[in-house]
């Protein structure tokens, strides 16, 4: 065997013998992509081959692969079992190309059932609900649970029999993207089990929850403020795969070892610890210099989002447009409720003032100065924001809005 391709029922055991070492799945860079399996002779770096190969979701440019062993993968998961209620039912409605969706097909492996998958790639409150009631009633005394991002969590809190849907999952995984804490209040408001992950790729997916980090999971914050994370769930190494199929260890900055020789990931998110509690701020690569200051868009969105949630406002992303006056200027995307009382009448100018005038917690912060509309905010397929993609989509609007 060189490689071949897998289908959906052939990932189960296939996974049981890429942690047996006797091949590496490679998970395909988009979501329309196979599974492939590959023999492990065609690993060409040192020591024993990696049980995973995927790809970087590419948030912050071109998407990398990563080669993670099977002790990341499995510690990884025995570690959200014990973080949540032991083995248990799982629904899958997050890509499995994606480390948080092939973690959720690996938990359910490890814990000896196949998760409830989402019956469409299209995710919808609908669907859902629909799945939820199959996990629960399969589940019988076993705990549930689910891993979404906000995206998906807004749209279930949109619907009152998804929402009830959700109140019954023992826990729910949400990550991927920054969580606003007035999405949070929401959920809390509902009866949701929310637990709150951090982790990406290099790490075998989330590996901090709720601020906390697995057990052998060490959390450092560097002079420039950023997230560096080292322990047993960290990747192998970035892997670059040739033609015939060899699969060759890259080197980086971003994946080193310690002194001590734990494997060591440089993040390029901000962070903040409070007695060992980790708070994420954004990432470094996303601040936005507008008139000379700093402004960090996660911030921004995490202060505004209460006040604008409150006045019609489901979701927002701030981005920015060329300004020859602030070189960048802050702008934010919003998608509205449909009972929404303004906006459709409203300039970008003015709906930005008038969202604006909501908050009275954000003195001396740069405020966006024009809000467009939109029907979705622009994400990645794992539900990330597409910070590119929307400063992109804020050009093309401020150059059709006039003056």
């Amino acid at each position: 065997m060189t490689s071949r391709e897998l289908s959906a029922a052939d990932l189960p055991e296939a996974i049981d013998r890429a942690l047996a070492g006797t091949s590496i799945l490679i998970l395909p860079a988009s979501r329309a992509g196979a599974v492939t399996e590959a023999d492990p002779r065609m690993w060409a770096g040192p020591g024993s081959s990696p049980a995973l190969v995927l790809f970087t979701s590419g948030s912050t440019g071109q998407a990398k692969a990563v080669a993670l062993s099977s002790h990341a993968l499995t510690t990884s998961a025995r570690a959200t079992e014990r973080f949540l209620s032991g083995p248990g039912d799982w629904h899958l409605c997050l890509p499995v190309n994606h480390i948080a969706g092939f973690q959720v097909e690996l938990r359910a492996r490890l814990a000896g059932r196949a998760p409830v998958r989402a019956a469409s790639a299209r995710f919808t409150a609908e669907s859902f609900a629909a799945a939820v009631d199959s996990l629960l009633q399969r589940a019988g005394g076993r705990p549930t649970y689910t891993s979404i991002v906000p995206t998906q969590l807004h749209r279930i809190l949109d619907d009152d029999r998804a929402t009830r849907a959700a109140a019954q999952i023992s826990h729910i995984l949400l990550g991927g993207a920054a969580i606003s804490p007035a999405l949070l209040d929401r959920a809390d408001e509902a009866g949701l089990a929310i637990v709150r992950t951090y982790g990406m790729s290099e790490t075998a997916g989330g590996c901090v929850y709720d601020g906390v980090p697995f057990d052998g999971v060490d959390i450092t914050i560097t002079e420039a403020g950023t997230i560096d994370l080292r322990g047993p769930v960290v990747a192998d190494a970035y892997v670059g795969i040739d033609d015939d199929g060899t699969i060759t260890p890259i080197e980086s900055a971003a994946l080193t070892t310690d002194e001590q020789g734990r494997a060591l990931m440089h993040t390029s998110d901000l962070g903040r610890l409070d007695n060992g509690v980790l708070s994420v701020l954004g990432r470094a690569d996303d601040i936005i210099v507008s008139g000379g200051e700093n402004v960090s868009p996660h911030a921004l969105e995490t202060g505004l989002l209460p006040s604008w949630q409150r006045a019609g406002v489901t979701e927002m992303l701030v981005t920015w447009v060329p300004d020859a006056e602030w070189g960048k200027k802050i702008v934010a995307l919003v998608r509205l409720a449909d009972d929404c009382p303004f906006g459709a009448e409203e300039t970008p100018r003015q709906l930005a003032r008038h969202l604006n005038g909501f908050d009275r917690d954000m003195t001396g912060q740069l405020l966006p100065q024009l809000v467009f509309a939109v029907e979705e905010i622009p994400s990645r397929s794992i539900g990330k924001p597409d910070r590119k993609a929307a400063a992109e989509v804020a050009a093309e609007l401020e150059a059709g809005s006039g003056p």
